[in-house]
């Protein structure tokens, strides 16, 4: 059993010390990684999109110009607001702050859904209520896209194992687009029939 999932206290210490604390909005390996990430989805364009763990907005931000409405959530009140300061002015974004998954009251369906960075803070409970959420809100023909870091972490789980966690619980409902490996990260899709 994995160590129990990081909470609102953790984040909010990590974004109050640092306004970009990863490096998301700085370091040309996070823009990079957002550039791959939006590529993999093609041209697709999305009705409706969920971002969980929207930090700072630089992902959401790309992600935006992609769909009709994006909720874009995070645990952390301070990441929350440094996003919506930067992309409120977008009228279809909706930002929520929740624990994902049970904080999440959200009613699907959306046809894409992204989980990038934020998988390897959970436990393996919330893993397989993560997988529970994408398997009542994922519209068929919808997708999840999936960005994790895999290198060692201090964190309930590493990318490669919470990746190998969710696919083993909606392996049934999902089928494998891209299966993609850049130095330092993951980056996988998955379609619902």
């Amino acid at each position: 059993m994995a160590d129990p999932s990081l909470g609102a206290d953790y984040f909010e210490d990590v974004f109050a010390g640092d306004p970009d604390p990863w490096g998301l909005e700085s370091r040309p390996y996070e823009a990079e990684k957002h550039a791959r990430t939006v590529a993999s989805l093609g041209d697709r364009r999305f009705r409706r999109g969920l971002e969980v763990g929207c930090a700072g907005g630089a992902l959401t931000a790309r992600l935006a110009d992609r769909c009709e409405a994006l909720v874009a959530l995070d645990i952390s009140r301070t990441a929350l607001d440094r996003a919506r300061r930067r992309l409120g002015h977008r009228p279809h974004l909706a930002f929520r702050q929740a624990a994902f998954p049970h904080d999440a009251a959200l009613a699907g369906p959306f046809d894409l859904i992204v989980l990038s960075e934020v998988a390897y803070y959970w436990s393996d409970q919330d893993l397989a209520a993560a997988a529970a959420f994408v398997r009542a809100h994922l519209a068929p023909g919808g997708l999840l896209l999936l960005v994790h870091w895999t290198g060692e972490t201090d964190y309930p789980q590493t990318g490669d194992g919470a990746v190998t966690m969710l696919w083993r619980d909606l392996e049934d409902i999902l089928s494998v687009s891209l299966d993609a490996r850049q130095p330092g990260y993951r980056l996988d899709l998955w379609r619902r029939p």
